[in-house]
């Protein structure tokens, strides 16, 4: 049986025709750019995460960039962010003319910790960008604690939720998402956001997406052209009510996945305390991870590597990475392996994975 490592198609079966009549009523009405699509998907995702205010922009690296820029992070800063994580968390700190300064990560839980932050802290500690990686959770309260803004890399945490009602992009200071096509909620195109309860913070954020203009008259900072466009936004809008329906799913494969007793092969993924994550990837960990990568990949099951060189190791990174011992990170990074997941996942299909990398069990 091949076993995709993503199945986006699936879930959007059932959907198909309402996408549909969006997408053509958009055209109709001939409103492409910051409309009422934009301004209700705005509202509706704002509420979803329990936050007072959510701007659409272009991408989910955009985002980054604006939110740091809303935080007042410029020349002479640092940023700590983890290593271990998609590059475009790092690369967002440069263009504010800040310096990135790389933390370590819980190689269990593959997230930052108040720990790791605090090591990496000095007096030019401007903000801190905790990734809930792989829809796993970081511990935000933690963190600010430490007395720094912590901005949300939200990106692959739609749909997670925490035991008692909260959600990833309403825990920090300001979040960041990404609806890139593959992830939870995704468009069919690029796509991002900021959530924040800060009027003053959203406002900076509604002026820097917009070319640093109110009223497209008047031009008050050195701004962006970074808008969520109105197709995208009414695709979001569609999808936005099965989210949750998606992310049980997800559960529901993890589940599976520990009852066809995967867990004896390789390591599991650890869930943050107080979590329920909605495994946007499921990666598990192993010494082989390369060689059963191969076994997987030729019994036709979708399987891969992430990160496997941090982004303190690649080259744009080298003036600020050069020399950083990161050890849960290098651990991370060497034995990772992610394996299928999506809201459809069924037992038969965890049972495949786990039939596959048991026949070449030691």
């Amino acid at each position: 049986m091949a076993v995709p490592l993503f199945n986006t198609s699936a879930p959007l079966a059932a959907i198909d025709a309402d996408i549909r009549a969006k997408v053509s009523s958009i055209l109709d009405a001939g409103v492409y750019v910051l409309g009422p699509e934009v301004r209700a998907f705005e509202a509706e995702f704002a509420a979803y995460t329990g936050t007072a205010h959510a701007v659409g922009v272009a991408n989910g690296t955009d985002a980054l960039v604006l939110a740091l820029r809303a935080l007042g992070v410029g020349p002479g800063d640092e940023v700590i962010v983890p290593s271990f994580t998609f590059y475009a968390s790092a690369e967002a700190i440069p263009h504010t003319g800040a310096r990135p300064v790389f933390c370590d990560v819980d190689p269990d839980t593959f997230c930052i910790t108040a720990e790791t932050v605090k090591a990496a802290m000095t007096p030019r500690t401007k903000a801190v960008i905790a990734v809930h990686l792989f829809g796993n959770v970081a511990p935000v309260e933690e963190i600010e604690a430490l007395g720094v803004p912590v901005l949300e890399d939200a990106a692959q945490a739609a749909g997670t939720v925490l035991d008692d009602g909260r959600r990833p992009g309403a825990l920090g200071t300001i979040a960041t998402w990404s609806f890139y096509p593959s992830k939870n909620l995704g468009a069919f195109g690029d796509g991002g956001a900021i959530t924040t309860s800060d009027d003053t913070l959203a406002e900076t954020v509604r002026t820097l997406r917009f070319h640093g203009s109110r009223d497209k008259q008047t031009f008050e900072l050195v701004g962006h052209n970074s808008r969520l466009d109105e197709l995208q936004a009414g695709i979001l809008r569609v999808q936005l009510p099965h989210l949750d329906g998606w992310a049980d799913g997800r559960r529901a494969g993890a589940r599976h996945y520990q009852e066809a007793g995967l867990g004896e092969l390789v390591t599991l993924p650890k869930t943050a305390p107080g979590a329920r994550p909605a495994w946007h990837l499921y990666v598990v960990r192993s010494e082989r991870a390369d060689e059963l990568r191969t076994v997987l990949n030729d019994a036709g099951i979708g399987a891969r590597a992430y990160y496997r060189t941090p982004a303190h190791l690649q080259p744009a990174m080298r003036e600020w990475g050069e020399g950083l011992d990161l050890p849960g990170t290098a651990e991370a990074a060497r034995t990772n392996l992610a394996v299928p997941m999506s809201p459809v996942l069924d037992r038969a299909q965890a049972d495949e994975v786990v039939a596959a990398l048991t026949a070449v069990r030691v």
